[in-house]
C-alpha cells in the first residue's frame, strides 16, 4: 500500500507548470511506495485562502488514510493558514513546507495569510513538521525560515545552501525527510 503525498503548488502565472518540476523530482526521489498528487490550484495568478482552502479540502476528502502534505511558496502559506482554521485529526503524517513567505506587519503584509499566535498548538497533532529554505532564494528572503522557527518551535528547519526559490528543481533532500524511518525494514 502506498503513502499518499499531496503537493500544493506556489502562486503566480505559470506556477503550476513551474512547480511540476518540483513535484516530479519528489515523485522520482520517493519511489513507488509513494503516490504524489499534484492538483492544479484554481486561479493560480491570484491565490486566496478561501478558494485554495476549498480545493485543499476537496483533495483531502479524496484520500483515505494518512497523507503527507508538501507545499511550495505561497502554497505553503495558504496550507498553513488552512491547517490553522480546520480540524484535521490524526490523518496527517507530516507537513513539509518549502520557501514559504511568512506574513507580518512589515513588507509581507497580507491579513488573510497571517498565522494565528497559537499556530504551533494547531500543528501539534502533526508528528513531523519541516520547513526548508534556500539561502539564495531570490523571491522569498531566507530570513523567513528563522521567523517560522520562532513561531513553530517544534518544527525542524533546514537551510539549503543553494537552489534558489525552486530548489534547483531537486527535492531529494525533502524526500529523504519524508521517508524518514518509514521505509526501513
Amino acid at each position: 500500500m502506498s503513502t499518499c503525498v499531496l503537493f500544493i503548488q506556489g502562486g503566480g502565472d505559470g506556477a503550476h507548470s513551474e512547480d511540476k518540476l518540483l513535484a516530479n523530482s519528489l515523485k522520482r526521489a520517493l519511489g513507488p511506495n509513494y503516490d504524489v498528487h499534484y492538483p492544479l490550484m484554481p486561479d493560480e495568478s491570484n491565490p486566496t485562502v478561501e478558494v485554495w482552502g476549498q480545493k485543499i479540502s476537496s483533495e483531502l476528502s479524496k484520500i483515505s488514510g494518512e497523507v503527507i502534505l508538501v507545499a511550495h511558496s505561497v502554497g505553503g502559506s495558504i496550507l498553513l493558514r488552512y491547517l490553522s482554521d480546520e480540524k484535521f485529526g490524526n490523518s496527517i503524517g507530516g507537513l513539509f513546507v518549502l520557501a514559504a513567505p511568512i506574513w507580518d506587519d512589515n513588507q509581507w503584509n497580507f491579513n488573510d495569510l497571517k498565522l494565528p499566535r497559537n499556530i504551533a498548538e494547531k500543528l501539534a497533532l502533526i508528528p513531523r513538521v519541516f520547513f526548508y529554505h534556500c539561502r539564495d532564494d531570490e523571491i522569498v528572503p531566507f530570513a523567513h525560515l528563522a521567523l517560522y522557527a520562532a513561531q513553530i518551535p517544534q518544527a525542524i528547519t533546514r537551510a539549503v545552501s543553494h537552489g534558489g526559490h525552486q530548489f534547483g528543481n531537486d527535492l531529494v533532500r525533502i524526500a529523504m525527510d519524508i521517508r524518514g524511518n518509514r521505509d526501513a525494514g
